[in-house]
């Protein structure tokens, strides 16, 4: 699980944006990221994958895209 924020004072910019990986139970992976205002209830959107590869580099995919939009990671 990755933890990211972004936090901007002088445009009142507070987000987070959560990446992790889990399996299912039916032996398929699910990508699953959450997002929105800290201190908010978030939108979260699962995405399934056939294998542990493939939602692998999709979320290296996703954090390589918030990262290059601001976004630091967080303990």
């Amino acid at each position: 699980m990755l933890y990211l924020t972004r936090t901007d004072a002088t445009r009142n910019m507070k987000r987070f944006y959560l990446v992790q990986l889990a399996p299912t139970l039916f032996g398929e992976w699910m990508l699953i990221r959450e997002w929105g205002r800290i201190g908010q209830p978030g939108t979260v959107w699962f995405t399934s994958f056939e294998s542990q590869d493939e939602a692998e580099l999709e979320e290296r995919r996703t954090i390589k895209r918030r990262l290059s939009h601001g976004y630091s990671a967080r303990d």
